[in-house]
């Protein structure tokens, strides 16, 4: 899991979007960011998260937060996942693992009696100077705006 903890600088990244758009920590420059890593676009988990962040988008703006999410997924899928719960912000499809290796969030996991690398739910707060601020590993999927602004 990862070693990344407050007060380390983010790692810059640079990824595309559901819509082939070229995403950088650079863009954020000046405004806070949650960066949500999730392990697979419309699964019950991470729809539970994702609209949670969605149904609160409005406050993350207004306290001066833009929302991005992140999982391996293809640019389709996340597409797909955008659509079907009307989800107001981006979404990297990061299938080369880039940015997931460069937040450390892949690696062994366990469901069910087996284990499979993949990603491990995780959020990471930043602030306007690319500092992260939080990092949260054990993500409330129905609650996890409470986590980030609570």
């Amino acid at each position: 899991m990862t070693t990344l903890k407050a007060g380390d600088k983010a790692p810059n990244f640079e990824a595309l979007d559901q819509l082939g758009n070229t995403i950088k920590l650079a863009d954020y420059a000046g405004k806070k960011l949650v960066l949500f890593f999730y392990p697979k676009a419309s699964t019950p988990g991470c729809t539970a998260e994702a609209c949670n962040l969605r149904d609160n988008y409005q406050t993350f703006l207004a306290q001066g937060y833009d929302v991005l999410g992140v999982s391996a997924d293809s640019a389709k899928r996340q597409q797909n996942f955008i659509t079907k719960n009307e989800l107001p912000f981006p979404l990297l499809a990061d299938e080369d693992k880039v940015v997931i290796n460069a937040f450390g969030v892949w690696g062994p996991k366990k469901f069910m009696g087996r284990e499979y690398e993949g990603i491990h739910r995780a959020t990471f707060v930043i602030d306007e100077k690319g500092v992260l601020e939080e990092v949260i590993t054990k993500v409330k999927t129905k609650a996890h705006t409470e986590q980030i602004i609570g």
